[in-house]
C-alpha cells in the first residue's frame, strides 16, 4: 500500500520551521535547563519559583519540539518555481482577485503550517484556496465565507 503524500508547505515555510526547531533546540531549551540546574541547587524546590518555572517552560519546548519534529517528518516541500501549468492556480500561486465592486486582493496560496491571513498567504485548505485550485485568468470562482457567498474573478497568476 503506498503512502499518501503529505500536506505541502513551501521551502520557505519549510526554512522557518526548522529555524524554529533549531532555535529551542540549541537555544532556549540549554538557557533554561541551566536556570533548572541553578535553581535545584538552591535548596527547597516548593517555593522556588525558577526551579517551577523553568520545569514548566522546559515541558513547553519539550513538547513543541516533538509537535515540530513530527510535522517537519509529514510535510511535503512543494517549490512553486517547479509548477508544470502555471497558467492555472495551484500550490504557491500567487493570485490577484476582483470582487463584485472590483476591489483587488492578492494571495498567495501556501501550505496551512505557513499561513497569513494579514500578509495575504492563505492556507491550501483554506476556503478561498480550495475554491480558486485549478482557475485560470477570467475564471469567476464562489467563497462560502461566515459572512456569506462571495464573489471573486482571477485577474492574474503569477509563481515566484
Amino acid at each position: 500500500m503506498a503512502s499518501k503524500p503529505g500536506p505541502p508547505i513551501t521551502p520557505h515555510g519549510m526554512a522557518a520551521l526548522k529555524a524554529r526547531y533549531d532555535h529551542l533546540l540549541g537555544k532556549e531549551r540549554p538557557e533554561i535547563v541551566e536556570i533548572v540546574s541553578w535553581a535545584a541547587g538552591n535548596g527547597d524546590r516548593s517555593e522556588n519559583g525558577d526551579y517551577l518555572y523553568g520545569r514548566k517552560r522546559m515541558r513547553e519546548i519539550d513538547r513543541e519540539l516533538a509537535y515540530l519534529s513530527k510535522r517537519m517528518k509529514a510535510l511535503r516541500v512543494v517549490d512553486p518555481a517547479n509548477q508544470p501549468d502555471k497558467a492555472r492556480v495551484f500550490f504557491g500561486a500567487k493570485v490577484e482577485l476582483a470582487d463584485e465592486e472590483d476591489a483587488r486582493q492578492t494571495v498567495t496560496i501556501v501550505g496551512d503550517d505557513e499561513q497569513d491571513a494579514g500578509a495575504g498567504r492563505v492556507g491550501w485548505n483554506s476556503p478561498i484556496a480550495k475554491a480558486l485550485r485549478g482557475a485560470s485568468l477570467g475564471d469567476v470562482r464562489s467563497v462560502r465565507l461566515p459572512a456569506g457567498t462571495k464573489e471573486w474573478e482571477v485577474m492574474a497568476i503569477g509563481y515566484d
